[in-house]
């Protein structure tokens, strides 16, 4: 928050508020446009088009530009209100806040921010006291009954598009105030989902009044050498067409491990294992529970052996410790075992730990988009390495990366029955490989935009 806000009410602020004259929100305006990269000053800029667009990659600096959007939306309507909207209420504390906090510092705009009954900022400006409402889209139904002048949604592609779809004509309808009105959204594109619809459909394209624009993470000048090679690294080419580009691709249909070729991830031969600790992937299902026994060689998984059908946890931990007896053993379990059991007495994870396995498992599930991502990643990166590799004696852990397909809702299909031992394999992998983990709790001493 800024100093400002801890200064009683009275000529100081009012003296500071009125020394903002036009000719400083023009030279304002110069400064934040000075430390953007183009895209993001395209964004900015345009203040005609009524239905705006960023499609972005990661560090692409979206949420920047978002920052800058809004006090620059807000400069064009002094005296009336705007809204900025993140998916959830949480997010609007954890990614908005913070950052237009930082954002309003940096550049010494004079603001009070009240938390209560709900969030929402007041710039000082020349042309009187501008409220910026923060919001989150969940309960979109919250800015009915407002005349607002603009409206920014964050990561709009994360909300189910059920919602997207419903809320948007009931913001457009709340466009009735100000000088100039306007929705702009931004967001990591994920498949063909609202962005699409919106604004890169055949019917979106015909549309007057609505405009995409793409920004790619290469034009961030502020990110780490290593982000954009990292990412290379641990995603499949089709997403970094997504995630590198902003660009749209089908994420949603198909065959879910569509980087499985059995020629290059099929082997007959293994790496000698008698002395290796044993990493071991556990989906739980009561009377089909499922295991992949893996070892890991560097940056490369070699998954050994499987088990599936076992009747419960109990069977499955007898099974894995009457064939490695001797073998240190990690595993890697769907995380929601540690609530609930297949035997009704102890937790799941609790009963491999009875065997002497030491859990591994996150304190929640990784959504599974991400999840089915970091097993592509494995199976062939962006730069065309293969780092997993399946006993040919894996039959069924092979049946279900060929044949797990997406549902037309766009989920991996789990009716089919083909689903369990890629979880197992996904849970071990995620923990295992995703980069994510790799640089826990260390700072890069880089800010991203």
């Amino acid at each position: 928050m800024s100093i400002l806000a801890g200064i009683q009410s009275g000529t100081i602020l009012q003296e500071l508020s009125s020394s903002m004259d036009c000719q400083n929100t023009d030279e304002l305006i110069m400064r934040m446009n000075a430390d953007l990269h183009p895209g993001q000053r395209q964004f900015v800029d345009d203040i005609s088009t009524q239905i705006l667009g960023v499609s972005a990659g990661y560090g692409a600096g979206k949420t920047r530009a978002l920052c800058a959007k809004a006090v620059h939306l807000a400069i064009a309507n002094q005296g009336f209100i705007g809204a900025v909207m993140e998916p959830t209420g949480p997010l609007i504390r954890d990614i908005w806040q913070n950052d237009f906090d930082d954002f309003l510092e940096t550049y010494e705009i004079p603001y009070t921010f009240r938390s209560s009954p709900l969030p929402e900022y007041t710039l000082h400006l020349p042309g009187g006291d501008t409220k910026i409402l923060c919001r989150s889209f969940e309960n979109w139904s919250r800015i009915i009954g407002l005349n607002l002048a603009w409206v920014l949604a964050d990561e709009v592609d994360t909300v189910p598009v059920a919602i997207a779809t419903k809320a948007f004509p009931k913001i457009l309808g709340r466009l009735r105030a100000g000088n100039v009105r306007q929705f702009a959204v931004a967001s990591t594109p994920e498949g063909f989902r609202w962005m699409w619809q919106t604004f890169a459909s055949e019917d979106a394209q015909s549309r007057e009044d609505r405009k995409l624009i793409k920004m790619r993470t290469a034009d961030n000048p502020h990110l780490p050498p290593d982000f954009i090679e990292r990412l290379q690294a641990n995603y499949d080419a089709n997403l970094l067409k997504a995630y590198l580009d902003g660009e749209f691709v089908n994420l949603t249909t198909g065959q879910v491990y569509d980087r499985f070729d059995r020629a290059k991830h099929v082997a007959v031969q293994m790496p000698d294992i008698s002395r290796e600790p044993l990493r071991i992937g556990v989906d739980f299902n009561v009377g089909n529970m499922s295991a992949v026994i893996a070892i890991r060689v560097g940056k490369s998984l070699y998954v050994v052996d499987e088990i599936s059908g076992a009747h419960d946890t109990d069977a499955l931990a007898q099974k894995i410790k009457a064939h490695y007896p001797d073998h240190k053993i990690y595993v890697y379990p769907d995380a929601s075992g540690g609530n609930r059991s297949t035997n009704a007495t102890q937790t799941d994870i609790a009963i491999l730990e009875s065997y002497g396995m030491s859990n591994q498992s996150p304190k929640a599930n990784p959504p599974v988009r991400d999840r089915v991502a970091a097993v592509q990643a494995l199976l062939e990166n962006g730069k065309g390495e293969v780092r997993l590799k399946i006993a040919a004696s894996c039959v069924k852990t092979i049946e279900c990366l060929e044949l797990q397909s997406y549902t037309e809702k766009g989920d991996p299909d789990k009716d089919a029955g083909y689903d369990h031992m890629n979880d197992a394999l996904g849970y071990l992998i995620w923990r295992e490989f995703n980069p994510l983990h790799a640089g826990a709790g260390r700072g890069t001493g880089i800010r991203l935009y």
